[in-house]
């Protein structure tokens, strides 16, 4: 048996390799097929999509906030793997009392580093995590920087929320120079209104495809709202951490660099 410490400060109990797991996180799940545990994953929520080619393999147990505790039962995990934002602390608490949770926290790029690092531990890949994550870092070297303007980046829609601090994408934004008048306000993920969108003096509103699926055709309610700024459609799946930093980092300079 092999115990280790999660993000958390949990103690973790588990057989070493573990050789069932099940990931209640898209992006740690697309992480773990980045380092070749593709045998290892027999259960990922609806909503972990990639490698496309991939994640059929592994049984849909529910969503990240909705889990379906039978499917999991029947898989019979020796280890689940989940996140302190995207999983709630009663889906935490259940699952511990029959397996080990290791729980991750990720709320800026180190942590991601870390998360990377600490599955490399968890599933006997540290060589490989070790080279992901300086790929990672050799790309995320060459990000484009925008001097300093001021944007906006919208995840929802009625109300409408923005991303706010301690976040991963509030982190990326920032790294590439972006200021966010919103981490001022309570929350990593604040309601906003169409005042506040207007008294915020942004240069930029950039209006994600995910989790609401902002589109084209929003891109006029917005400029109406606040005619001076430039509204932009950004493919929120390149703002999530993990194996996707890999392709983040020249989607962001073809978006971006032209700012």
């Amino acid at each position: 048996m092999y115990t280790i410490t999660d993000h958390l400060g949990r103690t973790v109990t588990f057989s070493h390799p573990p050789k069932r797991i099940i990931s209640l996180v898209p992006a740690i799940t697309e992480t773990m097929y980045h380092l070749n545990l593709e045998d290892t994953i027999v259960g990922r929520t609806r909503f972990c999509i990639f490698p496309q080619e991939k994640v059929l393999m592994a049984k849909n147990i529910g969503g990240t906030k909705d889990i379906n505790l039978d499917r999991i039962n029947q898989l019979k995990p020796d280890l689940i793997l989940a996140e302190k934002e995207e999983n709630t602390k009663e889906i935490v608490k259940t699952l511990e009392k029959h397996y080990p949770v290791f729980v991750f926290e990720v709320q800026k790029e180190l942590d991601v580093y870390r998360m990377i690092k600490d599955l490399g531990r968890l599933t006997n890949r540290n060589d490989e995590s070790f080279q992901m994550v300086k790929e990672i870092q050799h790309q995320f070297d060459t990000l484009p920087h925008v001097n300093g303007k001021s944007a906006a980046y919208v995840i929802w829609k009625n109300p409408y929320m923005v991303v706010g601090k301690d976040t991963y994408i509030q982190s990326t934004l920032t790294k590439m120079g972006f200021i966010n008048p919103f981490t001022s306000l309570n929350g990593r993920y604040p309601v906003v209104t169409e005042e506040d969108f207007q008294n915020a003096d942004l240069d930029y509103i950039l209006l994600a495809t995910e989790p609401y699926p902002f589109r084209e055709k929003h891109i006029k309610e917005f400029q109406a709202m606040v005619p001076h700024a430039k509204i932009i459609i950004v493919d929120g799946e390149m703002f999530w951490y993990g194996a996707k930093m890999i392709q983040a980092a020249d989607y962001f300079k073809k978006t971006f660099d032209a700012l």
